[in-house]
């Protein structure tokens, strides 16, 4: 599969474990919180490249605003 072409790539839980950086026991625990898109395909988690790249936008932009603008 080419590289550039990941926009309809679909990963397993390693391949998104390994993308983040972290445990595959994180990724399954996100995924059962439905903290990250995931979807299940014969019980086993599937996650879109897509969606995961989204996910990381929307996590970036939410920290960011937690910290700009707020008094407390």
């Amino acid at each position: 599969m080419p590289a550039a072409n990941t926009e309809g790539e679909i990963l397993t839980i390693k391949e998104v474990a390994e993308y983040l950086k972290v445990t595959e026991r994180t990724i399954y625990r996100l995924a059962g919180a439905k903290k990250i898109p995931a979807f299940k395909v014969g019980g086993t988690w599937r996650f879109s490249r897509a969606d995961i790249d989204e996910w990381i936008r929307r996590q970036s932009g939410e920290q960011s605003d937690d910290h700009t603008g707020k008094q407390g």
